[in-house]
């Protein structure tokens, strides 16, 4: 079992950047796979960005390609979302994901959760 804790969150002006972490307990952070979702206001949880568990391939949704990064630090046990270019369609909650499954990132449930972090960008 992993634990997640986000931080990273806050408001911030059209244009603009933030940097979401996630911390992950335990010292299996490796054997998973991570990923980021959101939700807003109203609307379902949905998919932002996935990595695999080295770090070599990550996994975006078309709205956000070309200005979010996912990447992992896995000696520190540690996941990020680099967003660049707020819109203020980005306003959600974000979750930071842990992932059994190895395949198929942009389609599968994760397993574990973190509690969220919120964003808000202001038009």
């Amino acid at each position: 079992q992993v634990q997640l804790v986000e931080s990273g969150g806050g408001l911030v002006q059209t244009g603009g950047s933030l940097r979401l972490s996630c911390a992950a307990s335990g010292p299996t952070f490796i054997k998973y796979a991570m990923g980021w979702f959101r939700q807003a206001p109203g609307k379902e949880r949905e998919f932002v960005a996935a990595i695999t568990r080295s770090g070599g391939t990550a996994y975006y949704t078309d709205s956000v390609k070309g200005r979010f990064t996912i990447s992992r630090d896995n000696a520190k046990n540690t996941v990020y979302l680099q967003m660049n270019s707020l819109e203020p369609e980005d306003t959600a909650v974000y979750y930071c994901a842990a992932y059994s499954s190895v395949t198929a990132l942009t389609t599968t449930r994760p397993t574990y959760w973190g509690q969220g972090t919120q964003v808000t960008v202001s038009s």
